[in-house]
């Protein structure tokens, strides 16, 4: 048995070309030319998905060509599926022959990532020179271990993407289902009802258009209770010390929530901020995160919350978890009501908010409607766990096998083969 494990400059096993942007009025969206990437904003799950073509590009990545963000952020890859002109956002990384693979040095580079991160905090603009990616050191083991290493995590990379495939198919599912829920309803018996087009008789005429006869139709000012947050001073720092949970738009990354990274003590959550008992439904009203979007926290326990953040209750006959994902089934449309603050700042017109229009259904369509969704929305972090065990596990693959620490041997040729 042998062991073939060595390190090598990047430089010396892969030819690195530095992007360059093309000249002006090269670039744009027609689709003749070649594929453009500017930067990492059009990178992928695996491979980048351009918006833009150039007619004439100056720095190109080969295909199989590992394509590296060399700017904020440092170290992103994807890989060249196919010829792309790269902008000087982008380094692309090509094994120089047949003795290296370029799937192994894909991962071996996003391995020691933290060289290049090391790097580029030497500077003001976040980013790395040619010279840093030369200078990197890989693992660098005979192609045939090379093989082996790269074998193995391309087959932890399938089992992820498959699941992040179906991730992604099931929330267009869900984004489906919660379209036809709160237009169409289901009947009696649990079956979406038919559209309006096909059984007129199912539905009535309102200022939301078709809903449902047995549906009532108000504003969100009338059928919700809303209250508002605040922040206790900063300057009393034994209010700061506590475990009451203190919500901030930060915070909202999931849909149910029970806890938050910052803390109050209760009595100071109740004198310097607002509390809200558990099933509480929180919107974003004010801050940049309305640039791109909604989050919606539905609370499994008691919050205080802070002045960017409405807590919305459902009043009678208005189920707060019916409400919650309502809010996320509307959550683009409501974007279009977002304004423009001072300083840039993003934030509803609360009266404009107030007045948007909502249509309930009675108590057991809502329930039955919120089973659906969530039976959807458990399948979905149900793969998103799977997802996160599989990312684990590659990440401790990486670690041993492109550190030397966990070594890949072969079998030493014999003489006779040596021949063949």
């Amino acid at each position: 048995m042998t062991d073939l494990v060595d390190y090598e400059q990047l430089g010396n096993i892969a030819l690195i070309t530095m992007g360059q942007s093309p000249a002006p009025g090269s670039c744009d969206d027609d689709e003749r030319g070649m594929p453009f990437l500017q930067g990492c904003a059009e990178f992928g799950n695996q491979h980048p998905e351009s918006k833009s073509f150039c007619h004439t590009p100056l720095k190109i990545a080969k295909a199989s060509s590992t394509l590296i963000s060399v700017r904020a952020p440092v170290g992103t890859t994807n890989r060249a599926e196919r010829d792309y002109c790269i902008g000087r956002g982008l380094a692309a990384i090509l094994a120089r022959g047949v003795t290296e693979n370029n799937d192994f040095l894909q991962y071996a580079v996003e391995q020691n990532v933290g060289f290049l991160h090391r790097r580029s905090q030497g500077s003001t603009f976040l980013a790395i020179s040619s010279k840093d990616l030369h200078q990197m050191k890989v693992l660098h083991p005979q192609r045939v271990v090379q093989d082996k290493i790269a074998s193995i995590l391309l087959t932890s990379d399938v089992a992820i993407h498959r699941t992040e495939a179906l991730i992604e198919k099931l929330k267009q599912i869900r984004s489906g289902l919660m379209h036809d829920l709160f237009t169409r309803g289901l009947d009696a018996s649990g079956r979406l009802r038919p559209r309006q087009y096909q059984a007129p008789g199912l539905y009535k005429q309102s200022a939301l258009g078709w809903v449902p006869s047995e549906w009532s139709v108000t504003d969100l000012g009338h059928a919700c209770e809303w209250a508002s947050g605040g922040t206790p001073s900063r300057q009393r720092e034994d209010w700061w010390s506590g475990d009451f949970p203190w919500l901030t738009p930060k915070d909202m990354k999931s849909f149910e929530l029970n806890d938050t990274s910052e803390h109050l003590t209760e009595g100071a959550a109740r004198l310097g901020s607002r509390v809200v008992p558990a099933g509480s439904v929180f919107i974003v009203v004010r801050g940049m995160i309305l640039a791109h979007t909604f989050p919606v926290v539905l609370s499994s326990r008691p919050f205080a919350f802070n002045q960017d953040i409405k807590a919305v209750r459902g009043r009678e006959g208005l189920d707060n978890r019916f409400l919650a994902y309502w809010f996320c089934a509307n959550g683009q449309l409501l974007l279009h009501k977002v304004t423009e603050a001072t300083h840039g700042t993003k934030r509803f017109d609360l009266r404009d908010l107030y007045k948007t229009g909502i249509s309930i259904p009675r108590g057991p369509e809502q329930q039955e409607i919120c089973r659906r969704l969530d039976a959807l929305s458990s399948r979905i972090e149900e793969e998103g766990l799977i997802a996160g065990k599989s990312k684990a596990m590659k990440r401790g693959l990486m670690q041993a096998l492109l550190t030397g620490r966990s070594l890949i041997r072969v079998e030493a040729p014999t003489v006779e083969s040596a021949h063949v």
